[in-house]
């Protein structure tokens, strides 16, 4: 389905491509040229409007001159009729009264014909600018915005044939990915899920009966030989905590088994996983022998060419490359039977728990004199005991419903002495063996909103398997033997006199 999905991204990439190569740069030039054209246009109408504008502006002048003028010989010619009807002005006055008649009509005359051809220049003008010269600029303007739009039109469909030259593509990936999708078996993908994180432990022994009427003669025996069957190769309950805290069946976790921190021989998995490993280990240095095998033959049969004929090479070349191949082989030989040896060790183990008894009973005694002297625990015989403090005492008391103190450390101090760690995963699998530390009531309702926490109501009760460890955190378990992680300062605690 991934593939389907990257092969529609791809088509999509190439209509995106065609669009960015093709359309879009005709579109930046079209619209570029569009621009420039339509500024032109507009500046030729702009200038032709001003020059009739102008033209008008000239006639108008030339019209009140010839306006004023006009007047002007009117009054003169009237002066003159006057001035040459009064006998009682001389010659001489009426001579110069119609000198300036005279002159006035002469000048009205003039504004008269500058008048004249200037409304002929602005009728001409005008006739031109509104049937030539603006319907031309209108005309181009119409022009390109039809241009512009057979373009966006050429666009529309261009794009919608590159859409559909991908459809075909898009819905063969489409039909993929249904196929896909009707191929999944739920089934088989949990079968898958199973088989990854199947951890091969065998389920725990039944738990024996605790006789407690002899504490003084049987209890130390009792609780040694019931933590050594149900605890893990930590010791106590608080062996597997740290890793429990964060998760709990922490089988889904990427970051719980590090590169760096995977043993060579994979010791620290489930034995059905370290199994898995060291067969992909094995087959992984099966393969690289058979690689250095094939080139260690290549090597022997060039020296055998150079041999028969000295021309074609110096056999004497050859010997370093073989050292080295030989080098190799022995190298990888001794990872295979390492790792066969591991394999064996791994099918000839049973489960976990038997595992844990056979391992506890080989421990040396300077093993267990170690880890004595840092929990307080130690027999000179080699066996784990609980110390038994009297009664009302301070001292911490490990009995099997005690589980856990809360300041004094436990046989986990030394877990790390112990070379199988696998018996850690095994813990996280056995939390039923978890003894009980006392009891306790809920003041507050909690709602568990992260991994690992419960629920609980206000005046709820329940029982303490795990004391806060400085987190904040206790671990409960409710009457219907559900557990989980539940704020300290949120509950009330009764432990028992022995915790």
């Amino acid at each position: 389905m991934l593939n389907e999905i990257g092969d529609i991204a791809g088509q999509h990439e190439i209509m995106s491509e065609t669009y960015l190569g093709q359309i879009t740069k005709e579109l930046s030039d079209l619209v570029k040229e569009l621009k420039e054209e339509r500024k032109k246009h507009l500046h030729d109408g702009q200038k032709y409007q001003t020059n009739l504008i102008n033209s008008r502006y000239l006639l108008e002048k030339n019209k009140k001159a010839y306006e004023k003028s006009f007047k002007e010989a009117e009054k003169a010619n009237d002066a003159f009729i006057k001035i040459d009807a009064d006998i009682n002005l001389s010659r001489a006055d009426v001579e110069k009264a119609r000198m300036h008649a005279q002159l006035k009509s002469r000048t009205c005359e003039d504004s008269k014909t500058e008048y004249a051809n200037q409304l002929q220049k602005t009728n001409e003008l005008q006739r031109v600018h509104f049937t030539d010269l603006m319907p031309n600029i209108f005309q181009q303007l119409q022009d390109m915005e039809e241009r512009r739009i057979a373009c966006v039109q050429s666009v529309m469909k261009r794009t919608a044939d590159v859409h559909k030259q991908v459809l075909p593509i898009i819905q063969k990936c489409l039909e993929g990915i249904v196929s896909a999708a009707e191929s999944i078996n739920p089934r088989e993908d949990s079968y898958l899920v199973i088989e990854k994180y199947k951890s091969g432990y065998d389920p725990p022994e039944d738990i024996p009966f605790e006789d407690l009427s002899n504490r003084n003669g049987d209890l130390s025996n009792t609780v040694s030989s019931n933590r050594t069957d149900i605890l893990t190769v930590k010791g106590t309950l608080s062996g597997g905590r740290s890793k429990k805290r964060g998760r709990i069946l922490n089988i889904f976790s990427s970051a719980k088994n590090t590169v760096d921190d995977i043993k060579e021989d994979y010791s620290d998995l489930p034995p059905q996983q370290r199994k898995k490993k060291l067969q992909q280990k094995i087959d992984e240095i099966k393969s690289k022998i058979h690689q250095e095998t094939q080139a260690r033959d290549a090597l022997m049969k060039m020296k055998g060419v150079y041999e028969q004929n000295s021309a074609m090479g110096d056999p004497t070349s050859v010997d370093g490359q073989l050292a080295d191949n030989g080098l190799k082989l022995e190298k990888l030989q001794n990872e295979l039977q390492k790792f066969q040896g591991y394999m064996l060790e791994a099918e000839g183990h049973g489960s976990g728990l038997s595992l844990s008894r056979e391992h506890r009973n080989s421990l040396s005694e300077d093993s267990l004199s170690r880890s004595a002297s840092d929990s307080s625990v130690c027999n000179p015989n080699g066996n784990i005991n609980y110390k038994i403090s009297a009664p009302n005492t301070p001292q911490q008391m490990h009995g099997p419903e005690s589980g856990i103190g809360t300041s004094q450390p436990s046989i986990t101090d030394d877990a790390d002495s112990y070379p199988d760690p696998e018996f850690e995963h095994e813990y996280e699998y056995n939390d039923e063996f978890d003894a009980v530390l006392g009891t306790g009531k809920a003041l507050y309702p909690f709602t568990g909103q992260s991994e690992g926490s419960i629920d609980v109501c206000e005046g709820e009760e329940f029982d303490i398997v795990e004391l806060d460890q400085g987190d904040g955190w206790t671990r409960v378990r409710k009457r219907n033997f559900e557990e989980g992680f539940v704020p300290t300062s949120y509950i009330e605690t009764y432990l028992y006199n022995n915790c």
